[in-house]
């Protein structure tokens, strides 16, 4: 899952300096690919990984020349030779790879504070940037789905890109450096994507690993339940929010996006049904049922629902027992999430 929320939140948060480091190239084969963000603290703490490990000792060894000086450094591993490498590690992953570090000044802590308002409030943002020819950034700029600009940016924005953005296309199909007529150097270009929300309706003891799972996979987590000695923070840590009440009472309170997932497990033949009326015309990505195929399609026969369900949910794997369903459920919805995201979920 993208660290770039747990990046954000980190900046946030935090008064002290950072350096923020940004795969903007692959070529070959490579841990993570473009767009991968991590965070450099002055304290020597690190938020998020770029590599197995071949690339953060040299770059975190960079931070304070980062700091002193102000400006940008771009890097490039080759990670295909047979030799030992020249920043002091083994052979990698066997590709090229393009890292960008960044000191985040004020400014920039500025402009990463507004995306994560965008981000927070559902809103793909694309980050641009572009380079001069020693690799350190000229300028950047984050555009917005309704084509809103803003960052440190000089001039327009090349109409190919905000009809890039304006289009949904997925960050996945199109990420990496382009080359624009218009512009002597590449562009960097990489669309953020809003965090995937998992929303729980049941707060059974199968519950509760599920959670704690998706929420370590980076999926916010919404549990609800009308059972107050089960829907409990003591049960549910790792949740973003729980909320307790009959599914006519709390699903009202639920704002629902294209950006959420839809787990049902209440083991009650009644809530399920009304849980289904009631998310049947939602936009959702993701509705999974727990339960035997059977029995759900009784719970479906009169209640068509505007998202196909998944049914038996999760991921086919012989999952036996609470810890084995939930790590089947939540690779299904992490192989939900990069289908859509690559075919360009955009803004339904």
């Amino acid at each position: 899952m993208a660290h770039i929320h747990r990046i954000l939140e980190a900046v946030r948060r935090t008064g002290a300096r950072s350096v923020l480091a940004t795969i903007t190239h692959v070529k070959g084969s490579a841990y993570r690919k473009e767009g991968a963000n991590m965070l450099f603290q002055e304290d020597g703490s690190q938020i998020g990984v770029l590599s197995a490990g071949c690339l953060e000792a040299h770059l975190a060894a960079c931070v304070p020349d980062v700091l002193e000086t102000g400006l940008s450094r771009s890097f490039v591993f080759d990670m295909q030779s047979s030799d030992v490498l020249s920043w002091g590690e083994e052979q990698g992953c066997g590709g090229i790879v393009q890292v960008i570090m960044e000191p985040v000044d004020d400014i920039l802590k500025d402009h990463l504070a507004t995306l994560k308002h965008y981000l927070d409030q559902q809103n793909p943002v694309m980050a641009i940037k572009r380079f001069e020819p020693d690799g350190s950034v000229a300028e950047y700029g984050f555009l917005t789905q309704d084509l809103r600009l803003f960052g440190e940016w000089r001039g327009d924005l090349p109409v190919s890109l905000a009809e890039l953005m304006s289009t949904g296309a997925g960050s996945h199909c199109n990420s990496g450096n382009r080359f624009l007529s218009s512009y002597p150097s590449s562009l960097f270009v990489y669309r953020y994507e809003p965090k995937p929300r998992l929303v729980l309706f049941g707060a059974g003891p199968d519950a509760r690993p599920l959670a704690a799972l998706a929420a370590a996979a980076g999926f916010s987590v919404l549990v609800s339940d009308w059972r107050p000695a089960l829907c409990d923070r003591r049960y549910f840590p790792d949740a973003d929010s729980i909320l307790v009440g009959f599914p006519e009472e709390t699903i009202p309170e639920i704002s629902f996006s294209p950006y959420d997932f839809v787990v049902v497990m209440t083991h009650h033949l009644k809530r399920d049904q009304e849980l289904l009326r009631l998310l049947s015309m939602k936009r959702i990505r993701y509705l999974g049922i727990l339960g035997s195929k059977g029995r759900t399609e009784r719970l479906l026969s009169d209640v068509p629902v505007a998202v196909k369900a998944q049914y038996p949910v999760g991921l086919d794997i012989g999952a036996e027992g609470p810890e084995e369903i939930a790590v089947s459920i939540v690779a299904e919805l992490i192989a939900v999430l990069r289908k859509n995201s690559a075919a360009g979920i955009g803004a339904p």
